[in-house]
């Protein structure tokens, strides 16, 4: 056995300390992988970026994206039902929003990988 193999073998073996596991588990992430596959959809990756922009009824977010209000109201309702938007009625029109303030940190992140946009966030963000 050669000098160097012996002193290797004479040596304790180097003890690594536990990495810290972040929380959560695969159960844990359903509802969040439910909820990205909704958001995974062009027509909604468009409508949330308008929306963190501001307030728009079915028929504008329909006529930029090119959809007809029926189908626009579908993809509204989807996200809606991840809690990604509320709405609000003003007289005889309604206005969706954002209600869900971390869409704002993913838009940010998809923008700049996929569009080349590099926005700054707020603080709040």
């Amino acid at each position: 056995m050669s000098q160097e193999s012996q002193a290797n073998a004479e040596q304790p073996p180097v003890e690594q300390s536990p990495v810290e596991k972040p929380v959560g588990d695969v159960e844990a992430f359903k509802d969040a992988a439910e909820c990205l596959r909704t958001l995974a959809h062009p027509v909604r990756l468009r409508v949330v970026q308008l929306l963190l922009h501001g307030r728009y009824t079915v028929g504008e977010l329909a006529s930029d994206c090119e959809i007809p209000d029926n189908v626009a109201s579908e993809h509204l309702r989807l996200l809606q039902r991840c809690g990604f938007l509320d709405s609000e009625r003003d007289g005889r029109r309604v206005y969706y929003r954002v209600a869900e303030p971390h869409l704002n940190q993913l838009m940010a992140c998809i923008e700049g990988r996929f569009l080349g946009v590099n926005r700054e966030l707020d603080s709040d963000d």
